[in-house]
């Protein structure tokens, strides 16, 4: 089953402002806001959280909740118990960290557990560090020339690009399927990067992506 998320947050410009940007990373997932009061003030809602959870499920989805402050995570809980099965979670994370992680990970076909699970890595970061130490395999050193280098939509693209692959693919030891570890990199126009990929693809996994990343995410 498709895993589909819910934004919660006090505010509903803010909550549409997360669906915005984590859309953009995953165009595929389906991403909604439940945000602010029923009656447009600052706050939460438990009917809008419950509305919000139910229309996603109606339409086939497993749910990921993911809230801004306390009360909102509160009233998420409450929301969340009313619910008759195991389809629904929320994710302990930031928001919009946690928003985006969870979107390419929900955009590439991931179950609930590992859609929360990629949202969550957003709240720890130790997880979205280079891990270090890749060798062998397939390497070429590639150089960023977009002019804002290494940032969200590119990284999305090749998380989502590298994730289609059999066998790992890094990018300066970094895991080239998370976008926190891509952008944890903080690689700018000019930096030079090490790709190294091991298993069936690789030599195809190296040339693809090195062949966006001197392509400049036709952004140059």
């Amino acid at each position: 089953m498709s895993v589909a998320l819910l934004i919660v947050s006090h505010s509903a410009k803010l909550a549409e402002g997360v669906v915005e940007v984590a859309s953009q990373m995953a165009q595929t997932a389906e991403i909604r806001a439940a945000g602010g009061t029923d009656d447009g003030r600052i706050g939460t809602s438990f009917d809008k959280i419950a509305r919000g959870i139910a229309s996603l499920h109606d339409l086939g989805h497993d749910v990921v909740v993911l809230t801004d402050l306390g009360s909102a995570t509160m009233t998420a809980d409450a929301a969340i118990e009313f619910t008759d099965g195991d389809w629904v979670r929320l994710a302990d994370s930031p928001l919009v960290e946690g928003a985006v992680a969870a979107a390419v990970a929900a955009g590439l076909g991931k179950d609930l557990a590992e859609v929360v699970a990629a949202a969550e890595s957003a709240g720890n970061p130790a997880s979205a560090e280079p891990s270090g130490g890749t060798t062998g395999g397939v390497e070429r050193t590639v150089t960023f020339i977009n002019e804002m280098g290494l940032h969200a939509r590119p990284a999305a693209q090749i998380a989502t690009r590298a994730s289609e692959f059999k066998g790992t693919l890094t990018i300066n030891d970094a895991d080239a399927t998370s976008v926190l570890s891509l952008l944890a990199l903080n690689l700018t126009k000019g930096s030079s990067a090490r790709l190294n990929a091991v298993g069936p693809d690789a030599e195809q996994a190296v040339a693809i992506v090195a062949e966006m990343i001197e392509g400049g995410f036709d952004e140059a």
